[in-house]
């Protein structure tokens, strides 16, 4: 069994279908996605329209939930976007999916971790820094999951972790934003350093899971003046480059 792990698309279709161009060539059996599908400044309603048409196993992340409950006058500007570009097909497609889940008997799939789409699950913001979480502070937040693969998103870092049980956590990264800024609970950045769209693939092999951290390149240089044209220069910078240049929230 061989699944393709896709994270945090962000409306970013060209990296999206980079990505679904890799993993076919590669022969997977089956394709998770682990939400935030949408949010962004580029292509929101093509990337629903791809998605619902696939056969794929679909995650709400927080940005789901924000898009459904949008407030305009305090909504992030992705989400405002997002939202802006979406019709009730999309809106009703959203309102289906879960932030959390199973599939098969082993493996567990969330956005950030069991109990909060938008908490962090292997890695801590201090007031300083955001540095890997501990193995005590992994276990706390898996709060009794035991399944032997657990499949998280939303921090965009790509990630594998063994847990103090010897469970394996995969983050597959990213597919479409490879730096962001944010102030929950701290201000800190996420930087990966590199534009390339990001995703996984967990095997099984032997009776033991087996996990590849996968970076595609795609045309970058096609959707950053988009996110600038639309008044989001710090996604440009970081669809452009994959770092950050200020601590505001992306």
């Amino acid at each position: 069994m061989r699944i393709a792990l896709i994270s945090d698309i962000h409306g970013n279709l060209p990296a999206l279908e980079a990505v679904v161009a890799d993993f076919k060539r590669r022969g997977i059996d089956a394709v998770i996605n682990l939400g935030d599908s949408l949010s962004g400044p580029l292509y929101p309603h093509e990337t629903a329209q791809f998605l619902m048409a696939q056969t794929w196993t679909h995650l709400a992340g927080n940005h789901e939930r924000q898009i459904l409950n949008l407030n305009p006058a305090v909504a992030d500007p992705a989400d405002f976007f997002a939202r802006s570009q979406l019709t009730q097909a999309e809106l009703a497609w959203l309102a289906t999916l879960q932030p959390v889940g199973t599939f098969g008997e082993d493996m567990f799939i969330c956005h950030g971790t069991p109990f909060g789409d938008s908490q962090y699950l292997l890695e801590t913001v201090e007031p300083t820094t955001v540095r890997l979480a501990t193995p005590e502070e992994i276990h706390a937040r898996l709060g009794g999951v035991a399944v032997p693969l657990i499949a998280c998103g939303h921090t965009h870092l790509p990630r594998s972790v063994r847990s103090s049980t010897g469970q394996l956590i995969v983050n597959p990264g990213s597919v479409g934003l490879q730096a962001f800024a944010d102030t929950h609970p701290y201000p800190h950045i996420i930087e990966n350093g590199s534009a390339d769209a990001r995703y996984a693939i967990v095997e099984k092999r032997n009776g033991h899971w087996v996990p590849a951290l996968i970076a595609v390149p795609y045309d970058h240089a096609s959707v950053a003046p988009l996110a600038r044209q639309r008044g989001l220069n710090d996604w440009a910078r970081a669809l452009q480059t994959g770092y950050i240049k200020s601590n505001r929230a992306a």
